[in-house]
């Protein structure tokens, strides 16, 4: 009986330590997203006000249109690769969190 009771007791601290390693994992994590974004969010911002001094100082529509161009392509391409970097961000998140509970599901197979 006693057996029984310490066997549920290690697999409980087993699963409070493997929580909480997959916690610290996970707010460090959104830490470096959070860093990724606001990083990104300045970067779109200056660009973005680069663009309206250039767009402001144009003579003509086709000098306009081609600033504006230039500008949608660049903010589009910058998206998509913040947009794909953000994601291999999370997919390590999600990997990391997991690997402290691979022993127990391991164990309950």
């Amino acid at each position: 009986m006693a057996t029984q009771y310490d066997n549920f007791q290690n697999f409980g601290k087993e699963n409070i330590e493997s929580s909480l390693k997959a916690f610290n994992v996970f707010s460090k994590g959104l830490q470096t997203v959070a860093t990724e974004l606001v990083g990104y969010s300045k970067k779109s911002f200056e660009e973005g006000s680069a663009a309206l001094e250039k767009l402001a100082a144009t003579k003509s529509l086709d000098k306009a249109i081609e600033v504006q161009t230039e500008y949608a392509r660049k903010s589009y391409e910058n998206f998509v690769q913040e947009s794909a970097k953000i994601g291999e961000i999370y997919k390590e998140i999600a990997q990391e969190a997991f690997r402290p509970y691979e022993g127990a599901f391991n164990r309950a197979r």
